[in-house]
């Protein structure tokens, strides 16, 4: 017999949303590691908000869907504000019954951007990594750095001399500009739209861009991310945000090692990996200098010789799926906030979410 195609709504439903969400749903396990690790967060949200007033949006609510959005690669807080709407698996995660309202885009806005600080972005990462279920798939003594350039969200338009405008304001908001022939220097001009960025070029040959550069300290059992850092982009920014990560984590308490590209090869580097007992597992910079001579390297056969190196050199590289990640599942390949401190908070916000979504599949091979 054919069933009939008619549509009549139920006007109530006595399924909760837990039952509607699969038991092998992979965001279960996700959401558990949420939780705890907010949990740690308590005292961090308290001191956010005032004793008195109105409630607010909680802040659990908030970083679960600024999670969401990374997870689905959601463009903007508008969209996951209209997928939240419709979607029960989202209203569960984040922790909306079925009948609850959802917030308008704005309000989402500005109590995430009060909320996610660079500290707090930071400690959910640190409480997700103490998780006793997650420390135990960590190295504790081999790890690897790099960095890579976030685009900021400003146009080239917007990097006008810091004494005033070049050219007087043409017709429109968008007005036509030549660049041809005209220097561009941080020293002389600044984004009138993100004065944080700065304009950078990877390489001779490369085109130059506002942008900032965002770092990674990863362990290397398993290519989790452990630390995070962002900086102003510039020549020495990767060497000088490697130290930082490498004293925020504690590591000069023991010998560890530390591998890395051919940028990080510069002996004042060198020296001060030494200096904090890490072993500098760095790849060989040999390339020709302007004269014809082979440039001298900073890694001798002290470290060469041993097999430990070259593992180094072929789990580092594994670095590289974290910020392509990042940049096409997460959302990051521009930034879509403004200023070095949110920038940061966004960027350790992503490493959370890629370390989520790694992390199920390591439990789920050991059992």
């Amino acid at each position: 017999m054919r069933g009939s195609d008619q549509q009549s709504g139920s006007l109530f439903s006595y399924v909760h949303l837990e039952a509607r969400v699969a038991k092998k749903h992979p965001l279960r396990l996700i959401r558990d590691l949420v939780n705890e690790a907010l949990s740690g967060l308590d005292d961090a949200f308290d001191s956010l908000y005032a004793d008195e007033g109105r409630p607010s949006i909680a802040p659990e609510r908030l970083l679960r869907a600024s999670l969401l959005q990374m997870l689905y690669t959601i463009r903007s807080e508008r969209q996951l504000m209209d997928r939240i709407e419709f979607d029960m698996l989202f209203r569960w995660f984040i922790g909306l019954g079925i009948d609850d309202p959802v917030w308008d885009a704005s309000t989402f806005s500005k109590n995430r951007d009060r909320l996610l600080t660079a500290e707090v972005a930071q400690g959910f990462l640190s409480a997700l990594l103490s998780n006793p279920r997650v420390k135990r798939h960590l190295s504790h003594e081999h790890f690897s750095v790099d960095g890579t350039l976030l685009n900021a969200w400003a146009s080239m338009k917007s990097f006008q001399p810091k004494d005033g405008p070049a050219d007087p304001p043409g017709p429109g908001r968008n007005a036509e500009r030549d660049f041809k022939g005209r220097k561009h220097s941080n020293e002389t001009h600044a984004s009138t739209t993100d004065p944080d960025a700065r304009l950078y070029r990877k390489g001779n040959g490369k085109e130059s861009r506002l942008c900032y550069m965002g770092h990674a300290l990863m362990e290397n059992r398993n290519g989790l991310a452990v630390g995070g850092e962002v900086t102003h982009a510039t020549g020495t920014a990767e060497r000088e945000a490697a130290l930082s990560m490498l004293d925020e984590a504690g590591c000069g308490n023991r010998r560890i090692t530390l591998g890395g590209d051919k940028g990080y090869d510069a002996s004042e580097f060198i020296g001060d990996l030494r200096e904090r007992n890490v072993t500098p597992h760095i790849a060989v910079n040999g390339c020709k200098t302007k004269s014809g001579k082979t440039r001298k390297t900073a890694i001798d056969k002290r470290t060469t010789r041993h097999a430990g190196y070259a593992i180094s050199q072929v789990i580092r590289k594994r670095i590289e799926e974290i910020f392509g990640w990042l940049k096409t599942t997460g959302g990051l390949a521009k930034m879509k906030v403004q200023g070095l401190e949110k920038v940061k908070a966004v960027f350790t916000l992503g490493l959370v979410a890629y370390n989520l979504v790694r992390i199920p599949k390591l439990l789920a091979n050991t059992g």
